[in-house]
C-alpha cells in the first residue's frame, strides 16, 4: 500500500476499524496501535483499544497517521466517528479512507450505508478534514468483475427456487450457464482491471480518499 510506505519511520499509526488487522505487516516501521468494538461475528486480532469509535479512549491530537479503511459503512453515527478522529489526530496529520459504493450486505446487522463521492465530501469537510484526494479505488472493470462473481456465485438454479411448474425446469440450464459464464467473466474483468484502470464511465466499487486534519 502506497499509504503505508509514505509514512515516516517510528510514526505513530491508529488503525481504525482493524478488525483482522490485514494492514499491519505493511505498518512495521511504526508505531502501530489499533482500535475496534470486536462486536460482529468474525476474527479479530486483539486491538489495543476496544471500544466504539466514538469514544476513542486516548488523548487530544494523539496520532500521526489514521487508516479507515473498510469501515465507515458500519457506523450508523459516521459524523460523530468522523469528528473523533479528528480529535485524535494531530494537525497536519493523514488518514486513508476507503469504503464501497457497489457492494453487497456484509457483517449484518452493522451494514448501514454507502456513499457516493458526493456524500463523503460533505462527511469529510463538515467534520474538519481538507480532502487531498478522492478518486475511485477500482476502475469500472473491477466493479464489473464484482458484479459478475457474485451473478455466478447467487442465481438460482434449482427448477423450484426459480419459478413453479415447467417454467423453472426450462430456465434453470440456462441460468446455470449464465452462472458459468458469469465465473469465465469475471476472472477476465479482473484480469483487465489490474491491466487498466477504466474510470470514464461506470461507478467504482469502492472509494478511496487520503484526508488531512486542517492545522
Amino acid at each position: 500500500m502506497d499509504f503505508a510506505a509514505s509514512i515516516p519511520n517510528g510514526a505513530l499509526v491508529l488503525d481504525a476499524g482493524a478488525g483482522s488487522q490485514p494492514y499491519r505487516d505493511l505498518l512495521g516501521h511504526t508505531k502501530y496501535e489499533s482500535a475496534d468494538f470486536e462486536a460482529v461475528d468474525k476474527n479479530y486480532v486483539r486491538s489495543t483499544y476496544i471500544c466504539d469509535l466514538k469514544d476513542i479512549p486516548v488523548e487530544d491530537e494523539r496520532f500521526d497517521y489514521i487508516l479507515f479503511n473498510q469501515v465507515m459503512e458500519h457506523l450508523p453515527e459516521p459524523g460523530r466517528v468522523l469528528r473523533e478522529l479528528n480529535r485524535v489526530i494531530k494537525p497536519g496529520g493523514k488518514i486513508i479512507y476507503t469504503g464501497p459504493l457497489f457492494y453487497e450486505e456484509h457483517e449484518i446487522p452493522y451494514d448501514f450505508f454507502r456513499y457516493t463521492q458526493f456524500g463523503l465530501r460533505k462527511l469529510f469537510t463538515e467534520e474538519g478534514f481538507e480532502i487531498d484526494r478522492l478518486d475511485w479505488l477500482e476502475g469500472y472493470f473491477g466493479t464489473s468483475a464484482y458484479q459478475l462473481n457474485r451473478m455466478a456465485l447467487y442465481l438460482p438454479v434449482k427448477p423450484s427456487n426459480i419459478a413453479r411448474g415447467i417454467k423453472g425446469y426450462i430456465l434453470a440450464p440456462i441460468l446455470l450457464l449464465v452462472k458459468v459464464f458469469g465465473m469465465i467473466f469475471s476472472i477476465f474483468f479482473h484480469r483487465l482491471e489490474l491491466e487498466l484502470k477504466y474510470t470514464q464511465k461506470g461507478y467504482p466499487k469502492n472509494y478511496v480518499a487520503i484526508l488531512v486534519k486542517k492545522k
